[in-house]
């Protein structure tokens, strides 16, 4: 019991979250007698997952599109083609934010990416300062849902090593988020029509969409080629990696040459700064799911929730508030690393589909990402537009209970996530 308290007072003085896992799971193995290489092998083990390999390829793909002006092509095509709706480019920023969290994996990354681009245009278009705000914070988050985000794929490697439950993979997984996460887009689209309905809106101009298809020539193939590659069978999420790693290097290094060949290293280096520290924590909470596994704390955990909980419905009501208290405090990859090897037996026990928790899990996430008070999503668009926290807690509360109201109906409606992979 010190031991524990003690490694909770170190996390919370900022202790690198590697070394409080990796001492909470040696003294763990250290109290039940088992020689500490467990943890060598772990990461063996790990090494061993042929899936593992599109964790960096898809981070350092999605740092070359946002170091590129693909952002840019990307909004002027969306603009094109959504423009003349009714909150026409609110959509165009719903959409466009959605795609670039998708395959950078990084919320932040795209506050910052796609913020410079969207807020001036939304002012000059005139739309409210506070629903632009709201906005461009909230759509920050989403895209989690969609392929190939870095989050949907690390899910997929927790519940593989775990080796419980019902197989999933993470081709399923990729079909599960389509429906919820046009849902949530749908829903935020309405609201963005509904808010600024009295403004004006422009013609399509047939002239600029062609312009606009033309110059996003290169990058429009993108999503067809991975996610038309894996459902085709054509190759796997490894290869589709790969490929998608590939293309956009060339696109984007040899063919429009935004990035000098001189400042490869560099993205290189950051990219794979972020997937170091991913496979670091990950093969030490895997060591230490292990240690949890053979102490019996996840049935001990659930056999207590249990006792007070009977209802599955009402288990799921006190996970999504959890989760969103979660979300606030922990960022998207250490919650996945230390939380779903804990809740996934508990899940289980009550009948709820892997597939379907790591689906209800990212929604909550989402949310986390921008529910006051310390939401990181907040403090990124504070920071970015030189705007009060305050405003942005004002700003953002209508897109959350929005969200919020989706994130129920995915939770209380598994046929959304279920149906399209074919395990309803």
């Amino acid at each position: 019991m010190l031991v524990t308290l003690l490694l909770i007072i170190l996390a919370l003085l900022g202790a690198p979250l590697f070394a409080v896992i990796a001492a909470g799971a040696m003294w763990g193995f250290y109290q039940a007698e088992i020689d500490l290489a467990v943890m060598a092998i772990e990461f063996f083990r790990l090494a061993e997952m042929p899936m593992l390999v599109s964790i960096p390829l898809f981070t350092f793909a999605g740092y070359l599109l946002s170091e590129s002006q693909a952002p840019a092509r990307l909004v002027r095509l969306s603009n094109a083609l959504l423009g003349w709706l009714p909150g026409g480019l609110a959509i165009v920023a719903l959409f466009a934010c959605a795609f670039f969290t998708a395959f950078t994996g990084a919320s932040g990354v795209t506050i910052v990416a796609l913020g410079a681009l969207l807020f001036p245009a939304l002012m000059k278009a005139g739309y409210r300062e506070n629903f632009n705000l709201g906005l461009i914070t909230t759509s920050g988050s989403l895209g989690l849902l969609f392929a190939p985000s870095l989050p949907l794929i690390l899910y997929a490697v927790i519940v593989q090593q775990m080796g419980i439950g019902a197989p999933l993979t993470i081709d399923e997984l990729f079909l599960a988020g389509i429906l919820p996460g046009m849902l949530m887009l749908l829903m935020l689209s309405g609201w963005a029509m509904l808010q600024n309905r009295n403004l004006p809106t422009h013609t399509m101009e047939w002239g600029e969409v062609v312009s606009a298809l033309k110059g996003s020539r290169w990058e429009i193939p993108l999503p067809f080629i991975v996610l038309g590659g894996i459902y085709s069978g054509f190759f796997a999420v490894s290869e589709a990696a790969a490929v998608t790693a590939l293309y956009v290097l060339i696109v984007e290094v040899l063919i429009y040459r935004e990035i000098p060949l001189r400042k490869l290293p560099q993205i290189m280096r950051s990219s794979m700064v972020l997937v170091g520290a991913l496979l670091i924590i990950l093969g030490l909470s895997l060591a230490s799911t292990n240690y949890m596994i053979d102490a019996d704390i996840p049935t001990r955990m659930f056999e207590f929730i249990k006792e007070h909980i009977d209802s599955p419905l009402m288990f799921l009501i006190l996970l999504n508030i959890f989760l969103l208290i979660l979300g606030a405090m922990l960022d998207i990859f250490s919650a996945l690393i230390l939380i779903i090897p804990l809740l996934l037996p508990i899940a289980l026990g009550y009948g709820i589909d892997p597939v379907h928790l790591g689906i209800i899990f990212l929604a909550n996430m989402q949310l986390g990402y921008f529910t006051p008070p310390v939401g990181l999503n907040l403090f990124i668009a504070s920071y970015r537009f030189k705007k009060p926290v305050m405003q942005l807690y004002k700003a953002t509360l209508p897109f959350f209970f929005i969200l919020l109201l989706a994130v129920l109906i995915i939770t209380y409606v598994p046929m959304l996530s279920l149906y399209l992979p074919g395990r309803e």
